[in-house]
């Protein structure tokens, strides 16, 4: 009897099948760019980024508020400030080339799962990776890691491919996975190579291919890669001398051995995030795990690449002294095939080993809804005057309390629907449950992403700007630089700053350390009074609650109140040359 981690191809389905995953995927991919503001930091300071390079045609150096900024390559604020240049200044603008690169993504694994494993199996893969949370989230935010998903995806897949051929075909295939490993460089550096090479280079060592290791360093491939990064690394060091060690040394080495840049977390964390951001598939994953080591020997070869790439992605970056959530995933694409494959099997109904995971996974699910439920049931049903727990905040009661009432049907309608297809040993159900709580989450829970995003972005700052703050009116900030700002404003600002630590920037604090001039909008701390002395036009002048009390007696100097902005901001008015 074949299972589903046996060489067998799985039984045709109908196109129209693949079509409305397709048609999900593109949904779960595309909707709501537009409906909630740029987050902070990222979103805010990446979509401002790309709006100078935009305005300023500088396309191989990037700024933020006119600083040079080299913390990543241009290649991504290139696409952005395309994207900008089409359809205008605007959050779904900023955020198509991450959607466009997750939908090519998705387009990438179908075809793949289609040539190797079948129609279902590509259609699982659609859906199961288009409703992935974590796929969700960094498809639709301006950030660098859905792009790079797809290039290091592609790099990873064609490599596979190119072993399965001979001759003029392989070269071809070989020579393309060059090309993506080098567009992925162009992304974020040079984790835009050595993730692909050491997933085909484990992969194919487990497999004792060492024939295909050597294939990488073919003299042709390694020109085509040099072609390909080096005139972008060769010009910026031409314009900016330092960016050699800074690239080479600090963000890329010293991010990855020392807690430099302040992003350390636990041994476990990426447990956390599979467990949370794959959810809810992620409830397969303990009974497909002791299958796997159970039948390891009958794997399909595609399955081994989609294992050892998941574990090298999760191990490379566990190891790493920096972590965040986006480095694992396209690990988390690969478990998503993973998945895929039982899923698959599970429908065709002819497999009792994988029918059985899903058994098991829906009876996960089941606990795990019934988990979240309580704490979610426990702020509804607790009376007013009962002290709420301490990590509900009164700001966070009022700010999320109008959409508990979703999640508490969606957890609800997820823990019902698993238990039905439990009890019944159906795979089509099964199928139901575990999409419930996605398709929520972008429909009638999606309430809560801009309710979130409002607390973190400059968007609502800006909105609370007073009339009186014109376009000839200067925009500066005490010690603080709120991300989005200069985006929705269309306009750098002036910051006051000790070091520069205010524009999220590395490589802005390691040229000022390294004592280059200060860029034209930073100006440094002890300089604030005589800068504001020779103003020649009115000046808003903003900072945190921390610096309040310098606000309050500049405005006192001119007669002008302190008005209060957003997400702990205020600001002041002040009339030329006052300080």
């Amino acid at each position: 009897m074949k299972t589903f981690f046996s060489d067998g191809s799985p039984k045709e389905t109908g196109l129209a099948f693949v079509l409305i995953a397709l048609l999900f995927a593109g949904w779960a991919t595309f909707s709501h760019l537009g409906d909630f503001p740029l987050l902070s930091p990222d979103e805010g300071r990446n979509a401002e980024v790309a709006r100078e390079m935009k305005v300023d045609g500088r396309w191989l150096v990037p700024t933020y508020d006119g600083a040079v900024y080299l913390d990543k390559p241009a290649f991504f604020f290139k696409a952005t400030a395309l994207s900008l240049a089409a359809f205008g200044d605007n959050e779904a603008a900023a955020r198509l080339p991450s959607a466009l690169s997750a939908f090519a993504l998705l387009l990438l694994l179908m075809v793949f799962c289609q040539k190797v494993y079948g129609r279902l199996t590509a259609a699982m893969a659609l859906v199961v990776v288009a409703s992935t949370p974590l796929f969700m989230a960094f498809s639709r935010i301006v950030i660098f890691d859905m792009m790079l998903a797809l290039w290091v995806s592609a790099a990873i897949l064609l490599a596979y491919l190119a072993e399965e051929v001979d001759g003029a075909k392989r070269r071809q295939r070989y020579l393309l996975a060059t090309l993506c490993a080098g567009l992925a460089t162009l992304v974020k550096g040079p984790v835009g190579f050595l993730v692909p090479l050491l997933v085909m280079a484990v992969f194919h060592g487990l497999e004792r291919h060492g024939r295909a290791i050597r294939s990488f360093f073919h003299p042709g491939h390694i020109l085509l890669f040099l072609g390909v990064v080096l005139p972008w690394f060769v010009g910026l060091s031409i314009e900016c001398p330092d960016f050699p060690y800074y690239g080479i040394m600090k963000e890329s080495i010293a991010r990855f051995t020392t807690t430099e840049f302040r992003r350390t977390q636990p041994a476990w964390y990426y447990a956390a995030i599979i467990g949370g951001c794959f959810f809810t598939w992620s409830t397969l994953l303990p009974g497909a795990i002791h299958q796997l080591i159970k039948r390891r020997f009958e794997l399909h070869r595609a399955d081994r690449l989609f294992i050892v790439w998941a574990l090298v992605v999760v191990i490379f970056f566990s190891l790493s002294q920096s972590k965040l959530p986006g480095y694992i995933l396209t690990g988390v694409i690969a478990l998503g095939v993973l998945v895929a494959r039982i899923l698959a099997r599970a429908l065709e109904g002819g497999d009792p080993v994988a029918l059985g995971l899903v058994r098991r996974g829906l009876l996960t699910l089941c606990i795990v809804s019934l988990i979240l439920l309580g704490p979610l049931l426990m702020v509804v049903l607790t009376p007013e005057d009962v002290p709420k727990p301490r990590w509900l905040t009164p700001s966070a009661m009022m700010q999320f309390a109008p959409v508990i009432p979703g999640f508490i049907l969606s957890l609800g309608a997820t823990t019902v629907m698993a238990l039905i297809a439990f009890l019944k040993q159906s795979a089509r159900g099964a199928l139901v449950a575990y999409l419930i709580f996605p398709v929520l989450l972008l429909t009638l829970n999606f309430e809560v992403i801009p309710r979130h995003a409002e607390i973190k972005s400059g968007h609502s700052i800006v909105n609370r700007l007073p009339p009186a703050v014109t376009e000839e009116t200067e925009i500066a900030c005490l010690a603080c630089m709120p991300p989005g700002v200069p985006f929705y404003l269309g306009r750098l600002m002036t910051v006051f700053t000790e070091e520069g630590r205010e524009l999220t920037s590395n490589y802005v604090i390691f040229s000022l350390a390294s004592g280059k001039s200060w860029p034209p909008r930073l100006v440094p701390w002890a300089s604030r009074d005589a800068y504001l002395e020779k103003t020649e036009h009115p000046l808003f002048l903003m900072a945190t609650g921390e610096r309040r009390d310098e606000l309050v007696l500049r405005g006192e100097r001119v007669g002008a109140p302190v008005v209060a902005l957003a997400n702990g901001y205020f600001g002041v008015l002040l009339p030329a040359g006052n300080p």
